[in-house]
């Protein structure tokens, strides 16, 4: 009876530390979102529907308005005037992007909309973006009842070529530059700055002999 009774501790207090890591992990990420949130712009497609003919709309429309808007903004445009530029560009925006739906065969409207949104965590290359509220350009195609497409859009994080997920060079120093040090590197998703992120964490040790205690069952 006690040794169960051990066992059944030891789980509680590692499930207990599970959780509170767990939670200290979250907290973290909550925190760096609100602190790079002002910063970042977001970018946000969602499709008309699941199926595989919707999916690959989603895909291309998000190709032509991301080609649309970085002709439209030079590389010494900030955060603010990229908004803008969607704002003052909306009407012209969609009837671009319905032109091409219709050309594809397809009978949707497109709407473009500057909104505050719930983003999940999302990972650009060797960069990870904790999940938060985030201010996006918002892209419903037809119902938008479909799977979504999430990238940055300022600075660019948002890569064409789907098959090559690497971040723009350039885009990692304009982040670089907005952001503080430690901000920075904790969105780095390699094991380097993984494990300089996890030391800042705090670390809770259970020192049990677990290996004695289950060959004593």
């Amino acid at each position: 009876m006690k040794k169960t009774y051990d066992f059944c501790m030891v789980l509680a207090l590692i499930l207990t530390a599970f959780l509170l890591a767990m939670n200290g992990i979250r907290r973290n990420d909550e925190a760096l979102a609100s602190r790079i949130a002002p910063e970042i712009l977001r970018f946000h497609v969602l499709a008309n529907s699941n199926s595989a003919e919707d999916q690959a709309l989603k895909l291309a429309v998000k190709d032509l308005l991301l080609e649309e808007i970085r002709a439209g903004v030079d590389s010494r445009s900030d955060k603010d005037m990229v908004e803008q530029y969607v704002l003052d560009n909306k009407s012209t925006l969609e009837r671009i992007a319905e032109e091409f739906i219709a050309e594809c065969g397809f009978d949707y409207p497109a709407k473009i909309a500057l909104e505050t949104c719930e983003f999940p965590q999302k990972t650009y290359g060797d960069m990870t973006f904790p999940a938060g509220t985030y201010e996006a350009v918002r892209v419903i195609i037809g119902d938008g009842g479909g799977e979504n497409f999430w990238c940055v859009l300022y600075p660019s994080l948002c890569y064409l070529d789907s098959t090559y997920a690497i971040v723009p060079d350039d885009s990692k120093e304009t982040l670089k530059a907005l952001l503080p040090e430690d901000d920075f590197h904790a969105l780095l998703a390699s094991s380097k700055y993984k494990t300089e992120q996890d030391s800042l964490l705090p670390r809770i040790t259970i020192r049990f002999k677990l290996a004695d205690l289950f060959s004593s069952l």
